[in-house]
């Protein structure tokens, strides 16, 4: 029963949100049990382009990509992949410039940047420690895991990028003379998105709900 509700649960999640969890649960367990060395799951760019092979996705936090995609994203699936591919392009040139190889902690400081941004007037406890508005969490984010002696500059690569998309996204279309720069290709609104009931579409008799009539008879 427990099992059965557990995975009740996790169906109700959303679809790019639970993909992506199932990969980080499942890369997670390939390490654990030995079957994947952590070595294959860094950035190689020698591996990547010259042998193809390519890199798992690394864990991140389930909680913000979730209510993002139930949020600002809700019915834009293929506006939410193509934020994780954005990103992750920007995040793999930037890693080649800097050479940073883990970059799954980036993702993650993307994905918290871009919902704080977007939800300036939330509170978020901190740890139970203190209480502050959602712009404020990525640069506790970073501020606690320097405190735990790792470097920041994979986080600051994510607030980066993070920045960079709302830039892009939600800032410089509103200024004046501003226009979308970021456009999601219309293959994948295609295969992901659900297309739109046109207003002015008249189903025809047989389309409609309901037995059908009888026509009126006619007057002689």
């Amino acid at each position: 029963m427990a099992w059965r509700g557990l995975t009740a649960e996790f169906l109700q999640v959303p679809a790019v949100t639970r993909a992506y969890t199932a990969a980080c649960i499942l890369t997670t367990a390939a390490v654990q049990l030995e079957l994947l060395s952590p070595f294959q799951l860094y950035f190689n760019p020698h591996l990547v382009f010259r042998k193809l092979q390519v890199r798992p996705p690394h864990p991140c936090m389930f909680r913000y990509c979730r209510m993002l995609e139930e949020g600002s994203f809700r019915g834009r699936t293929a506006d939410f992949v193509f934020m994780f591919l954005f990103g992750g392009f920007l995040m793999t040139l930037l890693g080649l410039l800097g050479s940073l190889f883990f970059l799954g902690q980036a993702l993650t400081a993307m994905l918290v940047y871009v919902w704080s941004r977007r939800s300036p007037q939330v509170r978020v406890n901190f740890f139970g420690l203190l209480t502050f508005q959602a712009p404020f969490l990525p640069w506790a984010l970073m501020g606690f895991s320097m405190l735990l002696g790792n470097s920041i500059l994979v986080d600051l690569l994510g607030i980066a990028v993070g920045h960079i998309y709302y830039f892009l996204e939600d800032v410089f279309p509103n200024q004046p003379g501003g226009k979308r720069l970021l456009l999601t290709p219309g293959f994948l609104k295609l295969l992901l998105d659900t297309p739109e009931e046109d207003p002015n579409y008249l189903p025809l008799p047989e389309e409609q709900a309901g037995p059908p009539q009888a026509p009126p008879p006619q007057q002689q």
